[in-house]
């Protein structure tokens, strides 16, 4: 196979895999997490967010690697699993992908009796805080958890870890991550997924995503590089 197709069957599962990531996280919170008496709620979301990842990653993984998060590729690369030169393709497919979903998102949602236009899960801080938490708690937040989520990406797919089981941890480690953050940013940890609703509502989530670019991706360095020593294997 040339390697112009194999790069672009890749990037479609990329973009795939992180459309069905907003589509599906994001939709929860947005069309199903405030519906009086059977709302799904926080924990609701929190675990569609976790599932997007682990049936994106069952099914596309094997692809292209199932990162569907800038910040997931940015430390794969600095722990050495990814090629530098896929990067920003892999980067401007996911934004792309997200941007797609929450596009469609916010169609579907304007169908619904009650529908506001600045409601698409994104993310913030300050005054847009699910919890009025402040910019530092949200730069605090974001760097640690998703220098977490790395080590468990890389923990789980190590060549010395149990097969088979790497995307169930991933989706479950994303829902924890949901559970504990929600609250704080509206959960990031993904640039991608952070950029989608910020183009498609403006205003204050764009003024405000440079934090969930810096952050999650200053957090999956961190994490790419403590699993750099962690996980290497000194008997080789």
């Amino acid at each position: 196979m040339p390697a112009s197709n194999a790069l672009a069957k890749r990037l479609g599962a990329e973009f795939l895999g992180t459309f069905w990531l907003v589509l599906g996280g994001c939709g929860s919170a947005v069309l199903a997490a405030s519906i009086p008496d059977v709302g799904i709620g926080l924990a609701g979301v929190a675990l569609a967010f976790g599932l997007t990842v682990l049936t994106g990653v069952y099914a596309f993984g094997a692809i292209s690697g199932g990162h569907f998060n800038p910040a997931v590729s940015v430390g794969l690369v600095i722990a050495g699993r990814f090629s530098v030169k896929d990067l920003l393709p892999y980067v401007i497919v996911q934004v792309l992908g997200a941007t797609a979903a929450a596009l469609l998102l916010r169609y579907i949602a304007s169908g619904g009796p009650g529908f506001d236009p600045g409601n698409l899960a994104a993310n913030g801080y300050g005054a847009y805080s699910p919890g009025l938490y402040s910019m530092q708690s949200a730069i605090a937040i974001e760097v640690v958890m998703t220098a977490f989520f790395l080590l468990v990406i890389l923990g789980v797919t190590d060549k010395r870890a149990t097969p088979g089981f790497a995307a169930l941890a991933i989706g479950l480690a994303l829902t924890l991550i949901h559970l504990v953050t929600i609250p704080v940013t509206n959960t990031s940890v993904n640039p991608a997924r952070s950029t989608g609703p910020a183009i498609v509502l403006g205003g204050a989530a764009l003024k405000q995503l440079w934090l969930f670019w810096a952050a999650p991706i200053a957090g999956g360095a961190i994490g790419a590089l403590i699993w750099r020593w962690l996980g290497r294997d000194d008997k080789t």
